[in-house]
């Protein structure tokens, strides 16, 4: 199975009830969801990748030894309709046929204070690897760790949309990414 390796993900470690501080990194793929908002002559199109994996350890009593990884199986967009969907996996755009994942590597998870984080890391598409700094937030829910972050990437500097689609009068270059990570405990600590 093709998985596009991209941003992010952080998971969390937090109580878990009595029996100590529970480590995050059992990724939910049916809970957790990668979206993202481009436009396009000025209209804002919304859209998802419907299969991505995430790797993750995360404590927040230790954020600064956390690790994440997300690869994202570029041919899963949905980009809110068929012909946008066949014309983005295409050669201008993610040339899936050579290209077919996109992945993120974290690099160093920095806190903020409270619930916040930073998230540093390299993300690749269509070969080119870029620097990327995403803030996010980790909450737990029932036993589950949650994790929110949203970034922006310029969607020129991995050559996604060149030729005539590089102009950003008709699609802009800046594309908002959001993600919502769910984890299960991997490991209680006593």
């Amino acid at each position: 199975m093709t998985s596009f390796r991209i941003l992010l993900g952080t998971l969390a470690v937090a109580l878990a009830g009595n029996a100590g501080a529970a480590e995050y990194g059992q990724f939910q793929a049916d809970k957790s969801s990668l979206t993202f908002v481009s436009k396009q002559m000025g209209v804002p199109i919304d859209g998802r990748f419907r299969k991505f994996a995430v790797s993750v350890a995360f404590d927040p009593a230790r954020p600064t030894a956390a690790s994440a990884r997300l690869d994202l199986d570029l041919a899963s967009i949905d980009a809110a309709s068929q012909d946008a969907n066949d014309e983005v996996v295409g050669k201008s755009w993610f040339h899936v046929k050579v290209f077919p994942t996109a992945t993120f590597v974290s690099s160093a998870v920095r806190p903020l204070g409270g619930d916040k984080y930073e998230l540093a890391g390299k993300l690749t598409i269509k070969g080119k690897s870029q620097d990327l700094t995403a803030p996010f937030t980790f909450r737990q829910d029932g036993v589950n760790g949650v994790f929110d972050g949203a970034f922006v990437l310029k969607r020129l500097d991995f050559a996604v949309g060149d030729g005539v689609w590089s102009d950003v009068s008709t699609v802009a270059n800046e594309v908002q990414i959001k993600f919502h990570i769910v984890a299960a405990p991997s490991a209680v600590r006593k």
